[in-house]
């Protein structure tokens, strides 16, 4: 197994069990006790565990998101700008997949008034937005509802994506770090964020300043997957100019 393999699935269990030994993961990865304690100060360093004697467990600042329904009202004057410039990318006669979350549904408001587009979306609120959009296509995907988020996840989710292509997919994220990519809080989405990604060459990430320089415990994907991340000012100049160096192009909405 690979090392960042070997890594998420530390983080996975932490996450699921809330904490574990280093006796415990050398038999589960049949791997040396200085291999294990590698790991676990590298996840440590990033935030995903926090590192105790023995072994590692969930840290104690890592806080699960709210509810969508209460982050609608989060940074809500920073979702609307961010959702007013991503939307700003979208063409006519374009396909653009629409993930869940509150910033993804700003962006759907500055849609709803555009012809002949077509919207793929698990997300209930997107798709509710959407669906008297005269001059707009909505593709619904099904899947298992997760309640929290109003989204469809699973594996009917990603079978419906592999079936399908976009010119442009926008999510948001939990998460964004520098060195450990953009990760998420929920681990049973974690498949389903990775067949969202895929689903188009073209990948923008909306996401106010909060969410830079943490990591969660499910990674979905490196930096390098990212084409265009849509922000705002608070983010650091010195951030902003390391995804630049590192081919993400950066709109401070």
């Amino acid at each position: 197994m690979a090392k960042a393999e070997r890594k998420e699935k530390i983080q996975q269990l932490v996450y699921e069990t809330g904490g574990v030994t280093v006796a415990e993961l050398c038999a589960r990865f049949g791997v040396s006790e200085a291999t294990i304690r590698r790991d676990l100060e590298e996840l440590n360093a990033a935030g995903a565990v926090q590192r105790v004697h023995g072994g590692a467990r969930r840290p104690a600042s890592f806080v699960p998101e709210p509810p969508i329904l209460q982050r609608t009202h989060e940074q809500a004057a920073l979702k609307e700008q961010i959702g007013r410039a991503a939307a700003e990318l979208i063409g006519e006669g374009e396909t653009v997949f629409l993930g869940s979350g509150s910033t993804v549904l700003a962006v759907a408001k500055h849609l709803k008034g555009r012809r002949n587009l077509t919207v793929i979306s698990n997300s209930l609120p997107v798709i509710n937005l959407l669906a008297d959009a005269p001059q707009i296509t909505v593709i619904v995907l099904g899947g298992l509802l997760r309640p929290s988020e109003l989204s469809l996840i699973g594996h009917i989710t990603e079978q419906s994506l592999n079936e399908l292509r976009a010119d442009k997919v926008i999510i948001g994220i939990r998460a964004i770090h520098l060195d450990h990519g953009l990760t998420n809080d929920y681990l049973p989405e974690t498949m389903t964020d990775r067949a969202i990604v895929r689903l188009s060459n073209h990948l923008i990430v909306v996401a106010d300043h909060t969410k830079f320089g943490r990591t969660a415990p499910a990674f979905v994907a490196p930096l390098s997957a990212v084409d265009t991340l849509v922000t705002d000012s608070g983010v650091a100049p010195e951030v902003v100019q390391s995804l630049t160096e590192a081919g993400v192009r950066v709109i401070l909405a």
